[in-house]
């Protein structure tokens, strides 16, 4: 998988189109990679895999000790299935369509040195015989849902592939589809050619504003994963103001300006807006804005913590110090050996494979034969999310029942 990125790139776009001076201001700040950034890395090249394979291609399976476990192999063969079934489909609706992996697109036409890196493009026909592109992307997240309705994204990657294919074949629909398994949700987004088109001339002037590091700074859900936000302003003085807003009264309380106002270095207390309990018809109002608080906040913390242990930044009123640690065997050969000289042989713990390791040992077919009637799903831990997560709602009576009979 190509790991070059431009500066306008697509999976920051929601980011850059909202907020287009964080282009520029997270220039100074290392891109660093994590644990999760690395799986997902991992991951898509086990899906790239898996689709070549699929295409009679000479690849090579991926390895990777820490990060291949039996749920990516899962997650990979839900996206895996998916696009062969879009593959499928489309040789029964007319030629075989262009089928192109890890393909990278360029849409600078729209956004100045723009370019990406789509999963997977698919040019062929669609079920009424008109000329279809088909743009499907992997998620590993399970944090945050993804929806393809109008992503800015996806509509990038569509773009750059009809820069590069539209003249060549007769597209008339996009079709754009998110996979992410984490969280059952494959959701699709379709429009014409001519809505996507005219949709990356709307976005011209405000790439370029970000190209150039103009423009308004502006705070919201899309600040996430911005590498300014510790030290951005505007999310400062956004969360801030948050706090003060929903929870105290600035007249009387501690944030007041006013001299006579309560002295915290004296043990005076803050004055909430509404004495006594709040009720979840106010407190649900205040979720989605503390949801950006909590996320600034860690920033903040996760940066100044950086500073300080890797660059030995002093910060006033704190100090590093050593976490607690495990104690770990150095030569493991050396502990085996040790232990059976001296009488101890029951060192090591027998587990039964996988449930997929099972099914891919025997086929999906004959493990259903054999062991279909000893596999069960229980039901997926119950979760708060926001009204507008397409997922359908659980109904609580019964999930209480379910949740009581396997306890």
């Amino acid at each position: 998988m190509p790991d070059v990125h431009a500066l306008l790139s697509a999976s920051s776009s929601k980011r850059w189109l909202h907020c287009p001076p964080s282009v520029r201001l997270e220039e100074g700040f290392p891109n660093e990679s994590s644990v999760y950034a690395e799986e997902g890395t991992f991951a898509h090249e086990v899906c790239e895999y898996k689709v070549r394979k699929y295409l009679h291609e000479r690849v090579t399976r991926p390895q990777s000790e820490e990060y291949y476990t039996e749920e990516i192999d899962q997650i990979t063969d839900v996206y895996y299935e998916f696009v062969v079934g879009v593959i499928e489909a489309m040789k029964r609706n007319g030629p075989d369509p262009l089928v192109l992996v890890e393909e990278r697109v360029d849409y600078s036409h729209i956004a100045p040195s723009g370019f990406g890196t789509a999963d997977m493009l698919i040019v062929g026909m669609d079920e009424d015989g008109k000329g279809l592109l088909h743009v499907c992307d992997f998620k590993t997240g399970k944090g945050v849902f993804v929806d393809c309705d109008h992503n800015s994204q996806m509509m990038l990657y569509a773009i750059g592939a009809l820069h590069a294919y539209g003249y060549i074949y007769p597209i008339e629909k996009v079709r754009m589809t998110i996979i992410q398994p984490r969280l059952d949700n494959i959701s699709t987004f379709e429009c014409s050619r001519k809505e996507l088109e005219e949709w990356g001339e709307s976005i011209r002037p405000t790439a370029k504003l970000a190209y150039e590091g103009k423009g308004e700074q502006s705070p919201g859900d899309w600040c996430r994963f911005c590498r300014a936000k510790p030290v951005c302003r505007a999310c400062a003085e956004e969360a801030l103001s948050l706090a003060r807003e929903e929870f105290l009264d600035l007249d009387a309380g501690a944030l007041s300006d006013d001299p006579a106002g309560p002295d915290l270095t004296r043990g005076d207390l803050p004055v909430f807006k509404q004495p006594g309990l709040v009720p979840i018809s106010e407190l649900s109002a205040i979720l989605p804005m503390l949801n950006r608080i909590s996320s600034w906040i860690e920033s903040v913390f996760s940066y100044v913590s950086a500073e300080a242990i890797n660059h030995a930044i002093p910060v006033p009123g704190y100090k590093v110090v050593e976490g607690r640690s495990k104690r770990i065997f150095t030569d493991t050969d050396a502990v085996v050996e040790t232990a059976i000289q001296n009488g101890y042989t029951d060192l090591y713990k027998q587990q039964l494979i996988t449930l997929t390791e099972f099914e891919k040992m025997m086929g999906k077919k004959r493990f259903t034969e054999l062991l279909g009637e000893y596999v069960a799903k229980p039901p997926g831990k119950l979760t708060l999310v926001p009204e507008d997560d397409p997922r359908a709602p659980v109904d609580l009576n019964h999930a209480m029942d379910d949740f009581e009979a396997l306890e």
